[in-house]
């Protein structure tokens, strides 16, 4: 199973933040787990060109590391992430549908429709970092009041990339969508799909649209804390059953 991290985050990041384990599941259900820093984040180097950030760029990456990994090149891997992780997957899937035996969907970001208010957003965070620097950045951000399902919950974090790419690495979320919805509809394969309440920039509605489009999907929506820790027991349900 190949497993790409969420936007600003990286291996490191979400092992801090442990929302949700991976490895035990994943391993638990026969399958193993490869984990990388996306291009720009944590490890990983990057360029300062917005559309290398892209999600159908990231994707291409995914690929390459998946070609440098797999036993077969043609072999199809359970593809997985966590927002930005999620969009990834979704276009690794489109780009060669073939390859991916399976999809783990965790809170998909805001597509389509809903994309244009956070384009908006990273464009105001990429203004503000170019003006004011990252640490001022990531302390307005952290005076931010949670996100209600994490109210009483300490699951802050630091954005794992350098102040030099910061910007452009937000530049190219900015752009980036999810593919086209009749590309989505075709894909096939089995997908579980986990979301949270409470979060604009995750909405339920991009889960919900996610989950009319897919034709094989499980749809699981959180509605508490709890229910979020019980994620790695539903991953690794769904693998067990491929």
């Amino acid at each position: 199973m190949l497993w790409c991290h969420g936007l600003t985050s990286s291996i490191a990041n979400e092992d801090d933040r442990n929302l949700w384990s991976l490895a035990d599941p994943v391993n638990a259900a026969g399958y193993g787990l490869v984990r990388y820093d996306a291009r720009g984040h944590g490890r990983s180097g990057g360029s300062l060109v917005p559309f290398d950030y892209d999600w159908s760029n990231l994707a291409l990456d995914a690929w390459a590391l998946h070609r440098e990994l797999a036993a077969s090149v043609e072999e199809p891997w359970v593809v997985g992430g966590a927002s930005m992780g999620a969009a990834t997957t979704l276009h690794m899937a489109v780009q060669r549908a073939d390859r991916v035996r399976a999809m783990v969907l965790v809170i998909p970001p805001t597509a389509w429709e809903s994309r244009p208010p956070q384009k908006e957003l990273y464009k105001g965070a990429v203004d503000f970092i170019r003006r004011n620097g990252k640490q001022k950045y990531v302390e307005a951000t952290q005076r931010l009041p949670p996100l209600p399902i994490f109210a009483d919950q300490a699951v802050r974090s630091v954005p794992d990339i350098s102040e030099e790419l910061l910007p452009t690495v937000l530049e190219g979320a900015a752009d980036a969508d999810f593919p086209a919805k009749e590309l989505v509809s075709a894909l096939s394969m089995p997908t579980l799909i986990l979301t949270w309440d409470t979060d604009p920039g995750h909405p339920v509605s991009t889960a919900e649209q996610l989950a009319e489009l897919l034709p094989n999907n499980e749809l699981s929506i959180a509605r508490s804390f709890d229910q979020i820790l019980g994620w790695s027991d539903r991953i690794a349900t769904f693998l067990r059953a491929l």
